[in-house]
C-alpha cells in the first residue's frame, strides 16, 4: 500500500475553508480537522488551471518537438498544474506540426511539469478584421478540417469567429464531437454571438479582447457575453481590461474565469520573441507586437490570482476563477477543486500568495 503523504493549512474544500489536514497519495484520500494554532499560516488551494497558453520560457509551443514540455515546466512553476496548448493562426501544415508535438506532450506526462490536457485550437477560424496578433492567415472552417487535426491531438475548445460563413451551422457538429466552441477574434454584431450561443456555443475568448464591444446603439459580441454567457475567459493582467470592466464582467457572467494567454515573453526579461510566426516585444511587463497593439501576456497564474483580490474579489472567489470554473467548462470533476478522490493537484501559498510549493498528481514538484 501506498504511505500516503500530508500537508496542512487552511485548505479552501469544495464545501469552503477549513484549517487541517490532507491526506494524498494521487488522490485526495482524507481531509482533517486540526486544532487552531497548530497548522501554522500556509494557504491550500486547487492547482491552478490555464485553458490559454502560447508559451513561456523563451519557447513558442508552434515550435512543435519539445516545446510544451518546456512551457508545461515554466507554468508550473507558478501553479499551473493543468492547462491547454494553444495555437495560432498559421497554415495548415504549422498547425498540424504544433499539434503533433502537443499530443507527445499530452500522451507522455512529464512528473516535473503541468499536465498538459488537450489543445485550445485559437485559429485559424476568425475574422480577418480581428486579427489581434494573429497574422492573417484565416481561412472558413469545415468539419473535415477540423477533424483532421482532432485527429492528431485532442481540441478540447476552438475559438472561431461565428459571422464566417456556415461557422453558426457548425458549432453543433463540434459540440458533438466534444469540444467546448467559443466566440473570440469575431468582428460580429450582438446578434451574431446570441445566434452562436443558441446553436451550442460555450464561450468567449479573451473578454473584450479581439471583437465587438458594448456600443448601447449597436452591442457586439462582448455585450452577447454579458447579456447571456455563462462562462468566458479574461486576461486578468491589468493590462488587456481595466480593472472596472473586469468587475463588469464579474458580476455579468457568474462563472468567468482568467486564462494568462502567456507567449514565449513569460518568465523571461525584456526583449524579442516569437508568437507563432510573428516577433513579439516584451517590455515592463507588457508585451506588443511592432506596431504597439498588445500581442498575448507575460501573465502567470499566480499573479491572475493576486491581481484579481487586487480588484476586489476574496481569495475563494478568485481562487474558483482559477481553478474550479475552467475545470466545470472542460467537465473534469476531478481537478480544480480539493475534496475527497479529486485528483492531488494543490498550491501551497504564504499568506502573501507567493508560491511555496506545487503538488501535480500528488508529487512534490522539483522547481530546480
Amino acid at each position: 500500500m501506498t504511505e500516503l503523504r500530508n500537508l496542512q493549512g487552511r485548505i479552501l474544500t469544495s464545501e469552503g475553508w477549513r484549517r487541517g489536514r490532507i491526506r494524498f497519495d494521487q488522490k485526495i484520500r482524507a481531509i482533517e480537522e486540526v486544532a487552531d494554532g497548530d497548522i501554522g499560516e500556509t494557504i491550500i488551494l486547487p492547482g491552478f488551471i490555464d485553458l490559454h497558453v502560447h508559451g513561456a520560457a523563451g519557447v513558442d509551443l508552434m515550435q512543435g518537438g519539445d516545446a510544451a514540455r518546456t512551457v508545461a515546466r515554466a507554468h508550473v512553476r507558478h501553479g499551473t498544474t493543468a492547462l491547454l496548448g494553444t495555437t495560432m493562426t498559421a497554415a495548415e501544415p504549422d498547425i498540424v506540426h504544433a499539434l503533433r508535438g502537443l499530443a507527445t506532450a499530452i500522451a507522455e506526462p512529464d512528473p516535473d511539469a503541468a499536465r498538459v490536457l488537450g489543445v485550445h485550437l485559437e485559429g485559424p477560424f476568425i475574422s480577418p478584421q480581428r486579427l489581434g496578433a494573429q497574422p492573417p492567415l484565416t481561412v472558413e472552417a469545415t468539419l473535415e478540417s477540423v477533424q483532421r487535426l482532432h485527429a492528431l491531438a485532442p481540441i478540447k475548445v476552438l475559438t472561431l469567429a461565428p459571422e464566417i460563413g456556415s461557422h453558426n451551422e457548425l458549432i453543433p457538429q463540434l459540440s458533438a464531437m466534444g469540444i467546448r466552441v467559443q466566440l473570440g477574434h469575431s468582428a460580429g454584431s450582438y446578434e451574431d454571438g446570441v445566434a452562436a450561443l443558441r446553436a451550442g456555443a460555450a464561450g468567449f475568448t479573451h473578454l473584450f479582447n479581439g471583437m465587438t464591444g458594448v456600443d448601447h446603439y449597436k452591442p457586439g459580441i462582448a455585450a452577447a457575453a454579458l447579456a447571456h454567457a455563462e462562462y468566458a475567459e479574461l486576461i486578468p493582467d491589468l493590462q488587456h481590461v481595466h480593472p472596472g470592466a473586469i468587475r463588469l464582467a464579474l458580476r455579468a457572467i457568474p462563472r468567468l474565469y482568467a486564462v494568462t494567454d502567456a507567449t514565449a515573453a513569460t518568465g523571461m526579461p525584456d526583449g524579442e520573441y516569437a508568437l507563432g510566426s510573428q516577433r513579439v516585444h516584451k517590455c515592463l511587463g507588457c508585451v506588443r507586437l511592432a506596431s504597439g497593439s498588445l500581442a498575448g501576456s507575460a501573465l502567470t497564474m499566480d499573479q491572475a490570482l493576486r491581481n484579481l483580490v487586487e480588484v476586489g474579489l476574496d481569495l475563494a472567489d478568485a481562487a474558483h476563477r482559477v481553478s474550479t470554473f475552467p475545470a466545470d467548462y472542460l467537465g473534469l470533476s476531478d481537478r480544480g477543486r480539493i475534496e475527497l478522490g479529486a485528483c492531488a493537484d494543490f498550491v501551497v501559498l504564504d499568506p502573501q500568495l507567493r508560491i511555496i510549493e506545487v503538488h501535480v498528481a500528488g508529487r512534490a514538484v522539483a522547481f530546480s
